[in-house]
């Protein structure tokens, strides 16, 4: 599925990253906002949710080969982050909505 059709499924708004549009798999997908545990549980390509916004969100995404990041609960995205978002091409979407409500929307498009 492509972010553009992830976003509008989601109820998302795409803030950063998706330069190309490339397809992400539902398949994968992880929850989580400590980072150490996510470098550890996250598998490659996988679809991340978290309330995180800082720079180093971007240094787990890369080293993890993350699909795209959506941030939940309304969170600012920090501008060092967008940034570098831009750079890795690496797709950052904002929504309001919880996380549990983000997982139960990605669960249904199975």
């Amino acid at each position: 599925m492509k972010i553009t059709e992830l976003s509008e499924k989601l109820g998302c708004e795409i803030i950063s990253g998706n330069d190309n549009d490339n397809n992400i798999s539902l398949e994968n997908v992880y929850i989580g906002d400590l980072l150490s545990v996510v470098m550890s549980k996250a598998k490659e390509q996988s679809i991340w949710v978290t309330i995180q916004t800082h720079l180093n969100i971007m240094a787990v995404s890369e080293l993890l080969d993350i699909a795209c990041i959506i941030v939940v609960e309304g969170m600012e995205i920090e501008v060092q982050t967008i940034v570098k978002s831009n750079e890795l091409h690496i797709p950052i979407l904002k929504t309001k909505a919880s996380a549990y409500d983000i997982a139960c929307k990605l669960h249904n498009l199975n």
